[in-house]
């Protein structure tokens, strides 16, 4: 079906809407230099499970254009989404989703007091809160690398402050072509996107009048509407950092990377779709929400904000110490060990930190047991986005003076454990669209063979071949696979030795977590 909405300021936005009436609604907003056709492949995938409305944002497609600058400012792109979304809405509350520019005046729609009620939920691909950015920009919460690459992919954006050749730029078709080249080289279709002139020129306007105010002098937007950000592992235009630190503005944040470039909604559509699911699934359930205090969430940012990690062996030593460390940075926290009480008094330690950490009795040298574990979190709390093989011991004693059955464990636990966590984990990660990474601890006597440590050195070895071969075999899928080492850690029966080099599990937990927040897929 085929309406007109009229916005506050009289411009005409062309909506489309499909699917069953008594259905969840979806709205969804475009980017630049796109128009609702954007959509078409997404809503495929979801046609008959909601009702679907995407429209084309003033200037694009068949809505109507201001004839000033002026008229392109988030303030009115904002009070635009907010109208589709009562007209669409029939008094409820829609779940929202922008990709790019959309994403961009979504955000403005949600951190609005006004309009946030008009909203069940929102889910964010590829576009940032323009005042988050700005003050991500000033503050480098992430380093200057990661501004500093930010700055790179941004570079078009000055391009099209100038007079004039960004016009020509795409009256000249120059602009689509390249456009073409970016959406295949990051994965995307071959066929050309339906774009017309005035989406390629009328856009413009969008970074002319918004860009300069809010990144330089950027405001305190908040929100309480449960978020979703879906950050492609290959986008020309982002880096993943800046899209994480929405979790030091945002109550109720859900943050995923998958495989795929920008237009990924166009090239990897059952990826989006299924993140989708999840979400709406979710917060349509009516389930209770566990929601972080303002003063927890400003510090939630960086790379593991709002991301679900698994960490097996986090009962002690360095797995309850990175678990904790993971959580002070805003993951919800799965907490898995043999020992029952130990896993849950790590979850509650988590759960003070960001709420939503859980702990799981499992023991990994059981397969079927870690098989169980991935199908009911999948369940229960999602796919994950971070797991940690982290269980293992280390038996005291020369290898040819223990008994056999010390000698089983370290091979059950450290090794076999993270065979079967990794076989249970990496096809749920790559069915939801990959883009999760999965971290193999190996402990340095993989490489130095200490004395008295019996078969432990042979399995931390083998770990460290098994996460190179693995990280190959799931490269095709955007499952990220590596194994750390973070140095000899006084805990255990290797305490004593360790401990006069200074290395403690905390320290060793914020290696592993500098190392992994920098691991490629993570960017």
């Amino acid at each position: 079906m085929h309406q007109y909405v009229t916005a506050p300021d009289g411009q005409r936005l062309a909506v489309r809407t499909t699917g069953p009436a008594d259905r969840p609604v979806l709205l969804l907003v475009h980017g630049y230099p796109d128009n609702s056709s954007v959509w078409d492949a997404l809503v495929a995938e979801l046609a008959g499970e909601y009702r679907i409305a995407a429209y084309d944002v003033r200037g694009a497609g068949r809505s109507t254009a201001p004839g000033t600058r002026a008229g392109y400012r988030l303030d009115r792109l904002a009070a635009d989404v907010a109208a589709v979304a009562d007209a669409v809405g029939a008094g409820r509350p829609v779940h929202l989703v922008g990709h790019d520019w959309g994403s961009i005046q979504s955000w403005h729609a949600v951190t609005e007091p006004r309009y946030a009620d008009r909203f069940a939920s929102y889910t964010s691909i590829s576009g940032p809160d323009l005042d988050h950015a700005g003050h991500w920009f000033r503050s480098a919460p992430d380093g200057l690398r990661a501004v500093l690459r930010q700055a790179v992919r941004s570079g078009y954006i000055g391009f099209f402050h100038t007079p004039l050749v960004p016009e020509l730029f795409w009256l000249t078709g120059l602009g689509g072509a390249a456009l073409a080249g970016l959406e295949r080289a990051g994965g995307g279709p071959v066929r050309p996107a339906r774009r017309a002139t005035r989406d390629y020129v009328n856009g413009l306007a969008l970074y002319r009048a918004n860009m300069a105010p809010r990144l330089t002098r950027p405001a305190e937007r908040r929100t309480a509407v449960p978020v979703q950000v879906l950050a492609p592992t290959r986008d020309a235009f982002m880096v993943g950092p800046l899209q994480s630190n929405a979790g030091r503005w945002v109550d109720d944040l859900r943050f995923h990377r998958f495989h795929g470039g920008h237009w990924s909604l166009r090239s990897r559509p059952a990826a989006v779709a299924g993140r989708l699911r999840s979400f709406v699934a979710e917060v349509e359930s009516g389930a209770p929400r566990t929601r972080r205090s303002p003063e927890a969430a400003h510090r939630h940012g960086g790379a593991f904000a709002g991301q679900l990690a698994v960490v097996t062996g986090a009962g002690g030593g360095v797995g309850r110490a990175l678990s904790l460390e993971l959580a002070e940075r805003g993951a919800r926290v799965v907490a898995v060990d043999a020992d029952g009480p130990a896993a849950e008094r790590t979850a509650e330690l988590c759960a003070r930190l960001t709420p939503g950490a859980v702990p799981r009795r499992v023991d990994v040298a059981d397969a079927s047991a870690v098989h169980g574990l991935a199908a009911r979190l999948r369940e229960e709390s999602g796919v994950p986005d971070l797991v940690v093989n982290n269980a293992g011991t280390v038996p005291a004693g020369p290898l040819l003076r223990i008994p056999d059955a010390d000698l089983e464990r370290p091979v059950d636990a450290g090794l076999r454990g993270v065979v079967h966590g990794c076989r249970a984990f990496a096809p749920v990660m790559a069915g939801a669209g990959g883009g999760g990474l999965i971290v193999n601890t190996v402990s340095v006597a993989a490489g130095r063979a200490p004395r008295a440590h019996g078969a432990y050195p042979a399995a931390r070895a083998a770990v460290l071949a098994l996460s190179r071969s693995l990280r190959r075999e799931l490269a095709a899928s955007g499952v990220g696979v590596t194994a750390v080492l973070p140095g000899p850690v006084g805990t255990g029966a290797a305490a004593r030795p360790y401990r006069r080099r200074g290395l403690t599990p905390e320290e060793a937990a914020r290696r592993v977590a500098d190392a992994v927040a920098d691991f490629p897929e993570c960017r």
